[in-house]
């Protein structure tokens, strides 16, 4: 959850450090700090509560000359959001910052008795604590009994005070990245922060050491034997990572919606018809299995419910959407006949990362959906879908959304031939529909006026629902976690059928309903069940297919999507969505890219 940075170099150590950790304030953004080697050796702290914004203030009357520091974006776990328990923290010799949890650490501080000297509420100080306890000169010695005795996550950068120009990191879990260029080494949580500097970058190996100098990096395993590392590209520039003249970034990330759709889909066509040969995911894998477990976390585990509802009626197949946090823990129903499908953007999200390893431990197949190369999660499954969504740095997540829906699409299409269930006619016209969503989605950016005046609407409220039958009730799913997340607007999903089973006793007077209602088989039911909340007095957001018969007295105001065919309208209706909730936010003056208590991505349980 928080973001780290390091770098030993020729260039200016404090102004890098800031500049990557505004990069990587979407991590956390609770306090932060910064910890430098000067070229005298001395060592040079500073850490404040607040955003990243409050530390460079602090820092605007240092005067320090360092080539070598590193930094530390938080997102409080243990302990309050004070300076005392931003990071980095100093024990002895040892200076160090840290990603992740470590959960054994009260016992820790009872066995080594810490209790007296620790001047934090961390869990990271403890490790520090710890490293300085073994430390006799020797880093990796220390590093190597250090990380034997911890249990938990965390990528840890550190500085040794007497070794001069160097940063030592190790990992379990949680994610680190590195890179060396000419005017040094670099790591961090992300590649966001090292992307002006070089494109060029390697994933740190699980339990392994690395050594970041000015002129090079090195990477030994737990006996000190060396380690070859592969070496990745970013695909994008730094440009792609900037707002580009949008006030915010998740503005600017929906607009980017139907070039990751392009780049998501057409990459995987051949002849009009999906083809995952340069992904090297063999037709076998969707042949083989008898039922099907999609596992995510939050907006990724609603993509995963419009792929259920989508691909289950037509491959006939049951097909299971699981909480990935819940799911190592309620015994699944999980073999060696079972297809797991496991989606995160990040590739990193740990209760995913889990339910993934049980999986494999059960005999099951893997196949990930993930937007970033390398990625713990990619390495890990037995097969990779990459989205091509390029970064998305706003906390609550929109284009990601977007492909993980259009990867679902395309592997259920694909399934479906495989299996027998369509016919090569059959896939041709379904990815003939998948396409015209991208202009669809298009017009919905091209008309957003009447979304802003009901999202001044919504701004006046406490609570909001949303409601939907089949694939919209999938859609509405989402569409509530957006407007909670970033409006702080209680907001609800329901089936509408399910109104009548006690929700309906919360609609009051001009109580917002956001209506979805883009399903043929289930429009005249959907349509009741709208009309008994409008009779209680609900104001009624609706939107529908373009065409749809509707009358003066079933809404407020009325949204249409100009996709024809049922299952392909949750790409425009997303967008409805999520702009309603970025205009709700943003009327609210909310921080609409970093809201409250959360952070982008999720590396702790």
């Amino acid at each position: 959850m928080c973001g780290i940075i390091g770098y030993t170099g020729r260039l200016d150590a404090l102004t890098v450090l800031l500049e990557g950790l505004e990069q990587l304030e979407y991590r956390g953004y609770d306090s932060a700090g910064v910890a430098l080697l000067s070229s005298g050796n001395d060592r040079f702290l500073m850490k404040k509560a607040g955003p990243v914004a409050t530390l460079k203030d602090a820092c605007t009357t240092v005067d320090i000359e360092s080539h070598c520091g590193i930094g530390h974006t938080r997102w409080a776990t243990h302990g309050g959001v004070n300076d005392i328990n931003a990071h980095p923290h100093i024990a002895g010799r040892i200076t160090l910052i840290h990603n992740g949890i470590i959960e054994n650490y009260h016992n820790l501080i009872d066995r080594f008795g810490f209790r007296e000297s620790l001047v934090s509420e961390t869990d990271t100080e403890v490790a520090a604590k710890l490293l300085d306890h073994y430390y006799e000169g020797d880093p990796y010695a220390a590093i190597r009994k250090t990380i034997r005795e911890i249990t938990g996550s965390y990528a840890f950068c550190i500085m040794f005070e007497d070794i001069h120009d160097q940063i030592f990191c190790v990992r379990n879990i949680s994610p680190m990245v590195a890179a060396h260029m000419e005017d040094g080494s670099f790591v961090a949580s992300d590649v966001t922060a090292i992307i002006p500097y070089t494109n060029r970058y390697f994933v740190i190996p699980e339990y392994q050491i690395v050594t970041l100098r000015q002129d090079g990096i090195s990477v030994q395993d737990l006996d000190g034997n060396p380690v070859e590392l592969e070496i990745l590209e970013v695909s994008w520039n730094v440009e792609a990572a900037k707002k580009n003249g949008y006030p915010h970034y998740m503005l600017k990330e929906i607009h980017e919606q139907p070039e990751a759709l392009r780049n998501t889909i057409l990459p995987r066509l051949r002849d009009g018809i999906p083809d995952f040969s340069e992904d090297e995911i063999p037709d076998e894998l969707f042949s083989f299995c008898d039922k099907i477990a999609i596992v995510a976390c939050g907006t990724a585990m609603y993509a995963g419910m419009v792929g259920k509802a989508l691909v289950e009626p037509i491959i006939k197949i049951p097909v299971s959407v699981n909480v990935a946090s819940e799911f190592r823990y309620e015994n699944p129903l999980v073999d060696d006949r079972t297809l797991v499908i496991v989606i995160s953007q990040s590739g990193e999200t740990i209760d995913t990362l889990a339910a993934l390893r049980l999986s494999k431990e059960r005999g099951a197949k893997i196949l990930s959906v993930v937007n970033v190369k390398g990625s713990t999660i990619a390495r890990e499954s037995d097969y990779v879908f990459y989205t091509h969504a390029g970064p998305e740095i706003a906390v609550a997540s929109t284009k990601a959304y977007m492909v993980q829906l259009a990867s679902l699409y395309l592997i259920g299409c694909r399934m479906s031939m495989v299996r027998g269930k369509f016919s090569q006619k059959d896939a041709g016209e379904f990815v003939s529909r998948l396409l015209d969503t991208i202009p669809a989605v298009q017009k919905i950016l091209e008309n957003k006026a009447k979304l802003k005046t009901a999202a001044s609407i919504l701004a006046k409220a406490k609570d909001a629902f949303f409601v939907g039958r089949g694939l919209d009730y999938a859609f509405s799913l989402e569409g509530s976690l957006k407007l909670k997340e970033i409006s702080y607007i209680h907001a609800e999903a329901y089936a509408a059928g399910e109104l009548k089973h006690g929700t309906i006793a919360l609609i009051e007077e001009d109580t917002p309903v956001i209506a979805v209602a883009t399903q043929d088989h289930i429009y005249a039911k959907t349509i009741s069940n709208i009309k008994e909340v409008k009779a209680r007095g609900a104001f009624v957001i609706l939107i529908t297919k373009q065409h749809a018969e509707i009358t003066d007295d079933i809404c407020d105001m009325h949204f249409s999507v100009p996709v024809p065919h049922d299952r392909f309208t949750v790409f425009p209706v997303a967008v409805i969505l999520q702009l309603l909730a970025y205009y709700t936010s943003d009327m609210k003056g909310l921080n609409v890219d970093k809201p409250r208590n959360l952070a982008k991505s999720v590396t702790v349980e």
